[in-house]
C-alpha cells in the first residue's frame, strides 16, 4: 500500500448480500461517513427499486451520492469518479478513513484505478443515437457498433444501450476503434485502499434476492415504478426491476410473471457482479455477518 496516513474502505458485493449495513456497521465503529456507489442509488425518484438506505439508515450514517440526482439528469462514471475524488479531499481533510460501498463495479473501479481520458460526449451525437435507439431499438445500436469496432462488441454488454452508444459516440469522435483507447493502466491515488467484499453462498443470495423482491412490492414498490413510468425512456430506468414492471403496465405480463422475471433477472445480474469482483484479487472476502473480523482486518491494515 501507499504510503498515505489516508484510507479509503471499499466494501463491494452482489445486490442483496447485506452491503449497507455491513457499511453502516463499519464507520459507526471508525467514526466516519459513507459514499454510495451504486449507480442506481443515485437517482431520487427509485428509492424502493433500488433498494436504497432509508431514513433510518440515512439518519445512523451520513450518505453521500444517494437520491442526489433525477433519472432525468445525464450523469456517467466520469463525473462520479471527478465527484468523488474532490469530496475525498476535503473528507480526508477531518478523518483518516472514509467508507465506500456499492455494487457497481465499474464505479468502484473508476474512484480506485481511475478510466481512461476520452472525449466528452458531443449532444448532437447523442441525440442522433438516442433516436435511433427509440425509433429502431437495440439491434441498431448493436450493429453500428460491430461494425465500427468488432473487439469492442464481444466485450461489451450488449443488453446496455448507454454502454453502446458511449462506445459508438468515441469511434465516431475520434475515428478509432472505443476498444484501442481503453488503457486500462490504473492512475495513482493519494490514498491507501483497502477493499473487503460480502461472500454468500449463491443459492443462499438467490434466495435472499427473492425474499427481499416480495418486500419491496409490499412496501409501494408498484406505486412508484407508476410514477417514473412517464419516464421509462429515460435510461435510469432501464433497469432489472423498472422493465419488468413496465411490461406488466404495458399488459404484457401479469403480476406474477413480473415478479418472477424480476427475481430471475436479479439473480443473473447477482452472478454478473460477483464474475466482475472475484477477478479483482485486491479484494478480501468474508461473509456479511463477519463485521468484527472486518473491523479487526481494516484495523490491521490502515495507515495512520
Amino acid at each position: 500500500m501507499k504510503a498515505t496516513s489516508k484510507n479509503l474502505i471499499v466494501v463491494s458485493g452482489p445486490t442483496a448480500s447485506g452491503k449497507t449495513d455491513v457499511a453502516i456497521a463499519l464507520a459507526k465503529s471508525l467514526n466516519t461517513e459513507i459514499i454510495s456507489a451504486d449507480s442506481r442509488q443515485f437517482y431520487r425518484e427509485i428509492p424502493i427499486g433500488t433498494t436504497a438506505p432509508d431514513a433510518h439508515q440515512l439518519a445512523e450514517v451520513k450518505h453521500y451520492f444517494v437520491g442526489h440526482l433525477s433519472v432525468k439528469d445525464d450523469y456517467n462514471v466520469s463525473r462520479f469518479e471527478n465527484d468523488v475524488l474532490q469530496l475525498l479531499k476535503n473528507l480526508f481533510r477531518t478523518t483518516d478513513a472514509v467508507i465506500m460501498v456499492g455494487g457497481s463495479g465499474l464505479y468502484i473501479d473508476a474512484v480506485c484505478k481511475g478510466i481512461d481520458e476520452l472525449p466528452d460526449p458531443d449532444d448532437k451525437l447523442r441525440n442522433r443515437l438516442n433516436e435511433l435507439f427509440e425509433t429502431k431499438g437495440i439491434e441498431a445500436l448493436k450493429k453500428k457498433l460491430q461494425t465500427l469496432d468488432p473487439e469492442y462488441y464481444r466485450q461489451v454488454d450488449l443488453n446496455n444501450p448507454k454502454r453502446l452508444m458511449r462506445a459508438i459516440e468515441v469511434c465516431l469522435q475520434t475515428g478509432k476503434p472505443y476498444s484501442e483507447q481503453r488503457l486500462n493502466r490504473p492512475k495513482k491515488r493519494d490514498f491507501n485502499i483497502i477493499k473487503i467484499g460480502m461472500d454468500v453462498p449463491r443459492e443462499v443470495l438467490n434466495e435472499h434476492i427473492g425474499h427481499r423482491t416480495h418486500l419491496m412490492l409490499d412496501k409501494g414498490w408498484l406505486e412508484e415504478a407508476r410514477q417514473v413510468y412517464p419516464l421509462r425512456k429515460y435510461n435510469a430506468l432501464n433497469t432489472v426491476g423498472y422493465k419488468e414492471l413496465f411490461k406488466y403496465f404495458d399488459g404484457e405480463w401479469d403480476l406474477d410473471t413480473a415478479t418472477q422475471k424480476i427475481i430471475t433477472n436479479t439473480c443473473r445480474y447477482a452472478k454478473r457482479q460477483m464474475t466482475w469482483f472475484r477477478k479483482d484479487t485486491e479484494i478480501t472476502w468474508f461473509a456479511p455477518s463477519e463485521t468484527d473480523r472486518m473491523i479487526g482486518f481494516i484495523k490491521d491494515n490502515i495507515k495512520r
